[in-house]
């Protein structure tokens, strides 16, 4: 009993910490995507709407990446663009998810090594083939909400992880925003979350194959 119930909490544990690397690696490599930002420069017209150009943005957009991911900045300026406090505060509380997903990333790294080898020891790759088929509907779910409405998802993941109206940018004292366009962040979430189900998938035809083979 004591080895069955040793057992359960194994795979529990590992399956937890396994999807939550599958989502922390999704997002930090989508944010660090400097290539669809530029892609969305020209796409959106951006250089049109703030008076900048392409150069000019991207640079404005690196500061920003530096300043979110890295610990050691702890200042954000803007080259081109005022700040104010409120925008300056919404960033800081971004950057603050950024670490926590790079935390969580690295944690759920290790535990999602040991825990595979632990399946691949004792040959039970069998007990992930359905978390995997039954985790590929949900990004599927969350594209259909992008689909109906991307606006009511964005509001909704801003009151989730932020218990202010910081996030709320006034174009006349924080023109980033103006750079930063919500068609952007649609973009940002729709390239998560494929490259969720791309990981998603390949995990269910791993698992299968090594399950039945």
């Amino acid at each position: 009993m004591g080895v069955l119930v040793k057992e359960k909490g194994i795979h529990l544990i590992g399956m937890i910490g396994l999807f939550l690397f599958i989502l922390s690696f999704a997002i930090a490599l989508t944010i660090n995507l400097t290539p669809l930002y530029a892609f969305d420069i020209d796409y959106l017209n951006i250089p049109q709407k703030v008076g900048l150009p392409k150069e000019a943005l991207m640079e404005n957009y690196r500061v920003l990446l530096n300043y979110l991911n890295l610990p050691w900045v702890s200042e954000l300026n803007f080259p081109d663009f005022p700040s104010s406090q409120s925008g300056l505060f919404h960033f800081y509380e971004v950057k603050r998810l950024f670490m926590v997903d790079y935390v969580t990333m690295v944690i759920t790294a290790v535990g999602s090594f040991f825990y595979i080898r632990y399946i691949k020891k004792n040959q039970l790759f069998w007990k992930l083939v359905r978390p995997f088929q039954v985790g590929i509907m949900v990004p599927l779910v969350v594209f259909f909400m992008i689909a109906v409405s991307f606006d009511q998802l964005f509001v909704a993941f801003h009151k989730l992880f932020f218990n202010n109206d910081a996030w709320l940018f006034n174009p006349s004292t924080d023109p980033i925003i103006l750079a930063l366009p919500e068609t952007f962040f649609m973009h940002c979430f729709i390239l998560a979350f494929v490259l969720i189900e791309l990981q998603l998938i390949f995990g269910y035809f791993y698992t299968k194959k090594k399950a039945f083979n």
